[in-house]
């Protein structure tokens, strides 16, 4: 099986198998109207045809109902069109599960970029050393976060689990059962989620994927690359910010921070209890027994109760376990003891945190909040700052941010922010005694301009009562490109401060700096976000390195190209000799997280993935730019960037997002917890609006705009100029500018311009449609001339048919978003429309979810 092309794989294990349970699922009595699954695939070749021959939604829509409905009612068309939206949200879930079902039998879980692959690669090129010495040090951190870019509720992931499973076994009595179940479980929320809703439910990927896989895969290494001797290095770490991610989210409280992270807590120890249990049923020798019991009976009591004071903690459990592995091999033949080193490993890992709680907020927040706190401790007469403070310049604020010490007490603070920020640092401080330094020991300022921005930040922490040393990284995140530019200038500021470095020196001379993908794209456009980011980290580089210093880059990177995702190990392998790679972290969220690390599978192979990802850039191959190619991507990035600037400067590019595309709507729909803006004013302000948001609405018009727009233009300035050869040559040397242009290909594939080819003659957005449309064609033109393909993703052809299939999936819904979106724009022309509004809204709302979940492939 494993010889067979993988696109051969994906079509008798993926394509094959869902046309058989589709069509077992579209017979199913489950709705209120007869015969909607026996209808829809009439619709959806209504579509198909209707596109092809230039028709827009609506004449598609009518064409439909006037052909196989007998004169149906007003009521009728728009109950039967609900119902196509829920049918087609099942159908993607249908399609997600097959795929989670074949992904060990469509991916070699021993082939290229696994670890396996990795330690045979080292042991024939004699790096085996090398190898070693390098996993020493090497860490990879996937932080889980909570932005909204799928909306599945807990119970339909429950489905998609159990479905995977009776796939996997071929229980068609059991899948038939779910998909009935499917059929009748609800997708849409009525009411938005907490912060601790969307905290519960990533914590279920923590206790039943991450726990498992990356045990799984650190016994691996231990095995085979260190011999079964222990490794000091956890080598996968993994971060939480559902519960500590205050930037933007009003409902993120202090007590909602404490929750989460006991609930991170509890989550393990149940984990280490069932775990125990297993132990015990094989460990009945004497010695041992007694201290499994003993455990067993300290984690019960800490799972079932939330102590005020701990007294258990990753240390004692870890001695306790150790004493028993001694007595196993002095005394037990060292019988089962790889249960038992299983079991010590997790603790090693985990510890009594499962995951680090992040705790971020943006600068602006912190720079009023800490002004405040500066005017209300002067006030109350405390000398920790000189009167004339507000007056200094920034550069003499750090000198004194730098030296600030102290134990505020927030009584004596009079407005809710400045309360709610040390509130903030109060709990970090308490999550620490609970959980461990682990817990959370990270505070990130987004959109960090200045040192200023850190410093205060840096102070208002010395300003909690921490004793001694500061047992927190604080991580400056840059965003725009204007950021990024400035940013190796920022962290000099910071290195050459005395106190700052001295704080550096004891978080063992390691700084981690967050870089922002999403909103880079969005201020940039694609190609300057990309090349501006591995700019800045070049410059980072040669900063720290300079100052004796290990940077850490930490990637806010999304699922689609459009928002830093793509190919993600692919990025990393790319990375030069240039850019620090000890560390890799990044951000996973929403559809990423399902599709990359939903199963154990898929998981395992992802991690694996990414950690040889660093093995590969720095034990075997580095890919250099060399100074030619340099200035080339310099000018396509400055092309792209003028182009993509002059775009979104149009008169209309911000009315046609608000009149035209689904950008208002994701307000309204109950998928996270966090506002679609980072303001409250009624009108569109560009730089308060969110990337998710943004990106979303490109994607659900298939116009995927931030995930091309500009990269033509740039691409034919050379080839007007006869130079094309050159950007032919460059792509075929760099990994890095392979793997660029190689996802915004991906973007290109999931654009389908017929959809809103009917804008291009409305009277007023009619000449902006043609400048995206032109743009589109130029790029997809010259990136098929560039690769010498005839295809998009011609050299991904499973990743080509995965997505072929679910925009085939999603075709109907998109034609009735469309549709229903023309009718709302009809209606408005007229007063009294407004009930009738409200039922259009809510179709366009109801067709997001869908939409959005069936491109989880886009990571």
């Amino acid at each position: 099986m494993s010889t067979l092309p993988k696109l051969t794989k994906f079509n008798d294990n993926v394509l094959s198998k869902y046309q058989i349970y589709n069509s077992i699922f579209i017979t199913l009595p489950f709705d209120t109207i007869n015969n909607t699954g026996v209808l829809l695939p009439l619709f959806h070749k209504v579509c198909e045809k209707g596109f092809k021959n230039g028709k827009n939604p609506t004449e598609i829509v009518d064409k439909f109902f006037k052909k196989y409905q007998d004169t149906p009612s007003e009521s009728d068309k728009k109950d039967l069109l609900f119902q196509f939206i829920q049918y087609i949200e099942r159908q993607v879930v249908l399609f997600d599960a097959i795929e989670d079902a074949a992904f060990p039998v469509v991916n070699n879980m021993d082939g290229f970029g696994t670890l396996r692959n990795s330690k045979e690669s080292a042991t024939l090129s004699g790096k085996d050393e090398a190898l070693k010495k390098y996993l020493e040090d090497f860490k990879v951190r996937v932080v889980l976060t909570a932005h909204p870019t799928q909306f599945y509720p807990g119970s339909v992931l429950g489905i998609i689990t159990d479905l995977d499973k009776a796939i996997q076994n071929d229980d068609l009595l059991l899948i038939k059962k779910l998909l009935a179940q499917l059929g009748k479980t609800p997708f849409y929320k009525k009411s938005k989620p907490t912060p601790f809703d969307e905290a519960v439910s990533l914590i279920w990927y923590l206790e039943n994927v991450f726990y498992h896989s990356v045990s799984k895969i650190h016994n691996y290494i231990q095995e085979h690359v260190y011999d079964g001797q222990p490794i000091e290095n956890e080598i996968i770490d993994l971060g939480f910010w559902p519960g500590g991610d205050r930037d933007g989210n009003p409902f993120v409280t202090t007590q909602i921070t404490l929750d989460v992270a006991e609930r991170l807590r509890q989550s393990i120890l149940r984990n280490y209890y069932r775990d125990v249990r297993r132990l015990k049923r094989r460990f009945t020798f004497h010695g041992v027994q007694e201290i499994l019991s003993r455990v067993e009976k300290r984690l019960y009591k800490h799972v079932v109760r939330s102590y005020a004071k701990v007294n258990f903690s990753k240390e004692i459990l870890l001695e306790e376990l150790e004493n028993a592995r001694d007595i196993v091999i002095k005394n037990h033949d060292s019988l089962f003891i790889d249960e038992l080193n299983d079991v010590i490993n997790k603790v090693r890992i985990f510890g009594f945190h499962f995951a680090t709680l992040d705790i971020r907020q943006d600068s602006r927040v912190h720079h009023n909040a800490f002004t405040q706190i500066v005017d209300d401790l002067l006030a109350s007469g405390d000398t920790t700052f000189p009167k004339n403070y507000q007056r200094l310049s920034p550069e003499e604020q750090v000198e004194v941010l730098a030296l600030v010490k102290g134990n505020i007490d927030t009584s004596i603070l009079s407005d809710e922010m400045s309360v709610k920020t040390i509130e903030s640092i109060y709990a970090l401080k308490t999550i620490q005694q609970r959980n461990g330094e682990s817990g959370a020991n990270r505070y990130i300022i987004s959109n960090n301009q200045t040192a200023l921005n850190v410093m205060q930040t840096f102070a208002m922490l010395n300003l909690c009562g921490f004793e001694n040393e500061l047992p927190v990284d604080v991580i400056p995140l840059f965003e725009t490109v204007e950021d990024l530019e400035n940013a190796s200038d920022v962290m000099r500021t910071l290195y050459s401060n005395k106190a700052y470095r001295y704080h550096l020196s004891k978080r063992k001379d390691k700084q981690t700096i967050m870089l922002g993908f999403s909103d880079g794209t969005k201020d940039g456009g694609y190609l300057m976000a990309n090349w501006g980011i591995f700019k800045a980290k070049e410059a980072l580089t040669k900063i720290s390195r300079e100052f004796d210093i290990e940077v850490i880059f930490f990637d806010g990177r999304g699922g689609p190209p459009a928002r830093g995702g793509g190919k993600t190990h692919q990025f990393y392998a790319s990375l030069g000799p240039t850019i620090e790679d000890k560390e890799i972290q990044l951000t996973i969220q929403g559809q990423t997280i399902s599709s990359n690390f939903g199963t154990l599978d898929s998981s395992q192979f992802n991690l694996e993935q990414l950690i040889s990802s660093g093995i590969k850039n720095e034990v075997f191959t580095k890919d250099q730019i060399n100074d030619t190619n340099r200035d080339i991507i310099n000018d396509l990035a400055n092309t792209s960037y003028k182009t993509y600037v002059d775009f979104k400067n149009h008169p209309q590019f911000l009315s046609y997002l608000e009149k035209m595309s689904t950008l208002k709507y994701y307000a309204k729909t109950n998928i996270g917890s966090r506002p679609s803006k980072r303001s409250n004013s009624d009108t569109l302000d560009f730089s308060a609006l969110r990337a998710i948001p943004f990106v979303g609405s490109w994607s659900q018009l298939k116009q995927n705009v931030p995930g091309f727009f500009g990269v033509g233009t740039a691409l034919k300035k050379y080839e007007d100029a006869g130079r094309f050869d050159e950007i032919v040559a460059f792509y075929n040397a760099s990994d890095f500018f392979k793997t660029l242009l190689e996802n915004s290909m991906m973007s290109l594939t999931k654009s389908f311009f017929g959809l809103t080819a009917y804008m291009a003659d409305d009277p007023v957005y009619g000449e902006f449609w043609k400048l995206i449309y032109e743009e589109y064609k130029t790029t997809k033109r010259l990136l098929l001339k560039l690769t010498g393909h005839k295809e998009l993703m011609e050299n991904y052809p499973e990743g080509k048919a995965s997505i072929a299939m679910r925009e085939s999936i999603v075709l109907p819904l998109l034609t009735i978003q469309q549709f229903a979106l023309k009718k709302i724009q009809d209606l408005q022309k007229s007063e009294g429309n407004e009930a009738e509004i409200e039922v259009y809204e809510k179709m366009v709302m109801r067709s997001l979810f869908g939409n959005i979940n069936a491109s989880r492939n886009s990571a």
